[in-house]
């Protein structure tokens, strides 16, 4: 988990908060770089990411380096006093690499090499690609690890994209590694966790394991849990080697990496929180989802939570469209400082877009950028303009924190691989898309909300999906509600051990004493389907038919489907469960009811309903109220203080135009 008393020893040499945006200079010429830097300083850039793909450019050869032009471009910026983070550029091996040592290419599941040509194009486990990468981030640390230009550093970009699990050679051979130290060498243990009675598929001798490629049929769970966590694994051992690396050289400095924290796939960030000093995380809008503004506040949350409700960076967002969704909507004149601002509102202390001059040709050039193929006399470079000169206002909030909220979300990803697994009893219900419902409720009706991957101190913990979970966490659950502390837990929770592995006795397995109930049967629904409760709520996806034990209450039943006049909603003390995946307008009324009862404080006046209110407070005791509003009509919300940027005084209540940002200092200096 991680640090609550998480230190940033390198924030200081990064002026908060950051504005700018990852740069490619190796795209231009010197008279565009040198234009570059004359519109950055326009747009209030303070910082750049580079090199992020640039291994070829310093190492057009192998052990050829040339950092000319790097050194030229890292001079320029800082003489005009942009500082740089400075990436590795392990993200995108060169060609020269890639044919000399075809065997560091991904494989698929079923035998596949993938060719190289695109970024990512290497498997984690790969010795050569290792040895490598190892020295290219040696080359740069000594040459730039005191550079007074350099404030921090990019290790690689967004780990596990394109190549979160491979399945080569040296895949295998790492994958039993790694199993031989997690079973203690020995394959009985291996066979008894994974199940391989099975089908007769015990395993007599280690060479027989292998990463579970395409086959005949469906595979062992347990070797797939076991995958993914060996995969996610093998990207932070890239990471940590890197990361050392640069830490040898280059002392003082801030490690990071970007996270992709809200597309919930195949990195456990809460591990990896432990090995950055800055959390930072990339966020792109679905354009075409009417939701995408709760997206960015579920993403935005979660990446707050994995740096301990630090100060965390946005490393990547869009100014406008992108170009790899099937119609890559434009955002609305005013939704690019509506973004930022929501970022910075849910504490990060700086933002930075991909990229800051669009790319005239490549994959890419379709994505929006600060500086769009028209120049600086355009709509995107006049409303980034603006923006920098609005960030740079917000000088004072850079190190303070958004108050922890009275409300957790449960946030296991283990749990959540298990539940993506084949051979389920319904395809439709995912983990993810449970947390995100449940986070866009809270969203809509304006409760702030953290998420935690184990019980804390919220009053009110919500499990939207706990389908696998040890013991332990069966025990930190049952110790939270014993402390008096308010769980509600959805269904086909505490089914399957971290192995997928049934736990004994009736279902909920290892929350059944917790919750007081056994479920008799399981009751996916038809691709469609709901089922009514006599409260009037909707359930979707599923119902259970469930035996309440004595003393457990039913808050509310089935009117009709599989489980008809059967408990839907049971409570023990202070523990809820739900026998279904209540709808988007149950939650909306549930959800308040259960925060009221957990003694959880009320909305903000306003807040809610495309209306964000969220604070930031300072040690010495300053606060600042931002107040976002996503509607197309003003809002009105309870806040007393100062605008910051106005200087008006509002005493009781601010009125947030359409589409607009408040920031209302609540407490002078």
């Amino acid at each position: 988990m991680p640090r609550s008393d998480r230190a940033h020893p390198a924030w200081g040499r990064v002026r908060r908060p950051a504005y700018g945006a990852d740069y490619n200079p190796e795209q231009w010429d010197r008279a565009t770089r040198k234009d570059d830097v004359r519109l950055m300083r326009e747009a209030g850039v303070n910082l750049v990411t580079l090199g992020v793909f640039a291994w070829s450019w310093i190492e057009p050869g192998p052990d050829t380096f040339d950092f000319s032009g790097l050194d030229e471009v890292i001079a320029l910026l800082h003489e005009s006093g942009i500082a740089v983070d400075l990436a590795t550029p392990t993200a995108a091996p060169p060609l020269w690499f890639s044919h000399a040592h075809p065997e560091s290419l991904p494989v698929t599941a079923d035998g596949r090499t993938l060719a190289p040509g695109s970024r990512q194009a290497y498997c984690p486990s790969s010795p050569a690609y290792r040895e490598r990468a190892a020295l290219v981030t040696r080359r740069l640390a000594e040459r730039y690890g005191d550079h007074p230009a350099v404030v921090m550093w990019h290790i690689n970009n967004e780990y596990a994209n394109a190549n979160a699990h491979c399945w080569c050679a040296a895949s295998a051979d790492a994958f039993r590694d790694w199993l031989r130290t997690r079973y203690g060498d020995d394959l009985d243990v291996l066979n008894d966790r994974w199940g391989t009675a099975v089908w007769g598929m015990r395993y007599s001798d280690w060479d027989q394991v292998v990463p579970p490629r395409t086959s005949t049929g469906g595979l062992s769970p347990g070797l797939w849990m076991d995958f993914y966590r060996f995969s996610d694994a093998e990207h932070l051992d890239c990471f940590r080697a890197e990361r050392d690396i640069v830490r040898t050289h280059s002392p003082g400095r801030s490690v990071t990496t970007n996270f992709m924290a809200g597309a919930l796939r195949w990195s456990d960030y809460w591990r990896w929180a432990r090995e950055v000093d800055i959390v930072s995380s990339d966020h792109y809008l679905m354009s075409e989802d009417p939701d995408r503004a709760a997206d960015l506040a579920f993403a935005a949350d979660l990446t707050r939570s994995l740096a301990g409700g630090q100060p965390w960076m946005l490393m990547e967002h869009s100014t406008s469209a992108v170009q790899w969704q099937p119609r890559n909507l434009a955002k609305a004149p005013g939704e690019m400082a509506r973004n930022t601002l929501t970022h910075l509102a849910r504490g990060a202390d700086g933002a930075l877009f991909f990229q800051w001059r669009q790319s005239a040709y490549g994959p890419e050039k379709w994505h929006s950028a600060m500086v769009p193929h028209g120049g600086e006399d355009t709509r995107i470079f006049r409303e980034a303009k603006a923006l920098g000169n609005t960030v740079a206002g917000l000088a004072d909030i850079a190190g303070s924190t958004c108050p922890p909220a009275d409300i957790a979300l449960l946030l296991d990803y283990e749990a959540m691989w298990a539940l993506h697994l084949p051979h389920r009893p319904s395809g439709d219900l995912t983990c993810g898309d449970a947390l995100r419902d449940w986070h866009r409720a809270l969203w809509t009706v304006g409760l702030p909300c953290d998420l935690v991957p184990a019980p804390g101190e919220h009053r009110l913990l919500l499990v939207p999906s706990l389908y696998a979970l040890s013991t332990a966490t069966a025990r930190a659950l049952e110790d939270y509600a014993a402390r008096g502390g308010h769980l509600v837990v959805g269904p086909f929770s505490g089914v399957a051990d971290p192995h997928d592995r049934v736990h004994p006795g009736p279902y909920p397995g290892a929350l059944r004493d917790l919750l007081g109930l056994r479920v008799d049967e399981y009751l996916p629904l038809a691709a469609g389907g709901t089922v009514g409760l006599d409260d009037g709520s909707t359930g979707r996806l599923w119902a259970e038919r469930v035996l309440p034990d004595p003393g457990t209450e039913v808050e509310c039943r089935f009117t009709d489907g599989p489980a008809e006049a059967g408990p839907a909603i049971l409570r023990r003390g202070t523990t809820r469960y739900l026998a279904t995946r209540p709808a988007h307008s149950s939650l909306l009324r549930l959800l308040p009811q259960w925060a009221a009862h957990a003694g959880c404080a009320p909305p903000v006046g306003g807040a809610g309903h495309g209306v964000e209110v969220t604070r930031r407070t300072a040690p010495d005791g300053r606060s600042w109220l931002f107040a976002v509003n996503h509607t197309g009509r003003p809002a009105r919300v309870a806040a007393t203080g100062v605008d910051l940027f106005s200087g008006v005084r509002s005493a009781g209540e601010v009125t947030v135009p359409a589409g607009d940002v408040a920031v209302l200092v609540e407490t002078p200096r």
